[in-house]
């Protein structure tokens, strides 16, 4: 128990400590968010700082290793697929400052980014053997799905990266539930003394720093910077730890998100009409007057609730 709240501590304090120092730095640079135009209720929120996500990706990375060592592949596999994924983020924010528009990367080019470093990801777990999978509310059933794992890593990788980012779009929002996230399966990994249990609570500590400055009204945001790595984290956790079908599950707030963009934008270019006022869905809740907190908690609480149904069956 000391060596959890060991690491929840460092990462939090390392966290705090790169954010606080990190915030004036990029208003000094004027490395501002730009807000779409059609998102009327953001319209105040130009020109906040972005790419907050470098610090505490960052003080994840630089403390994995105090409490991993630098011998375990698997875990310097995940430290560098974090931060390739923050590196795309980091090119993707970076050319929307530079333009001073919200263009950023051209799709196809994030998605070579992304399947280029899924697929790094997706021949270690076969090649390693990584090919069991835990089924949740099953009593500790495995299943054994071979090279199909190397597909199935892919589609995990890319979703979750996609709608953790998607899910980035109130103060709070992403950074609220993927904290809640963390905190779920490192109760999963350590019931099953599986690896990954400090990688999360490093995970779940970080962003407890970083949300005294993004909750709303936040002075900071992440960016794409710490979504996309934030994202990668969580696939990295679960899949390499073979809690991948836990993905859906607990991260559910994640899934609706991606769901709700895509039945929006099927659905418009049937019938020229919109399911949601707004997607992602958060957006939706928004125009229909719930305030940025209320969503944010309800998002929190509804990811924390599905990790500890997870629990309760395990």
């Amino acid at each position: 128990m000391k060596i959890y709240l060991a690491a929840f501590l460092a990462a939090f304090a390392a966290s705090l400590a790169l954010t606080a120092a990190l915030k004036p730095l990029l208003r000094r640079l004027k490395a501002g968010q730009y807000i779409l135009g059609y998102v009327k209720e953001h319209k105040d929120k130009g020109g906040t700082p972005t790419m907050g996500g470098f610090a505490f990706i960052t003080s994840i990375i630089i403390l994995a290793p105090a409490f991993y060592g630098i011998t375990d592949r698997t875990i310097n596999l995940t430290l560098a697929i974090v931060g390739g994924f923050m590196f795309v983020g980091f090119l993707d924010d970076f050319l929307k400052i530079w333009r001073k528009d919200n263009g950023g990367l051209k799709p196809y080019q994030k998605i070579i980014f992304q399947t280029a470093i899924a697929t790094i990801a997706a021949v270690y777990c076969y090649v390693n053997g990584f090919t069991y999978l835990e089924i949740p509310f099953s009593g500790g059933l495995r299943v054994n799905v071979g090279w199909w794992v190397i597909p199935l890593t892919l589609f995990v990788f890319l979703a979750t990266v996609n709608c953790v980012n998607l899910t980035d779009g109130l103060d709070g929002l992403a950074g609220g539930s993927a904290m809640a996230y963390l905190a779920c399966m490192c109760a999963v990994c350590a019931y099953r003394s599986e690896l990954f249990d400090l990688m999360c609570i490093l995970g779940a500590g970080a962003l407890s720093a970083f949300l005294i400055f993004n909750t709303n009204r936040a002075s900071v945001f992440m960016g794409d910077t710490g979504s996309l790595a934030l994202g990668g984290l969580i696939a990295c956790t679960s899949v390499f730890s073979g809690n991948t079908l836990y993905v859906p599950i607990i991260g559910i707030t994640f899934v609706i998100s991606g769901i709700s963009v895509i039945v929006q934008v099927i659905y418009y270019k049937r019938t020229g009409k919109r399911v949601f006022l707004m997607a992602p869905v958060h957006h939706h809740f928004q125009m229909k007057g719930y305030t940025e907190c209320r969503i944010s908690y309800i998002y929190m609480l509804v990811t924390a609730l599905a990790g500890m149904l997870c629990l309760l069956f395990m």
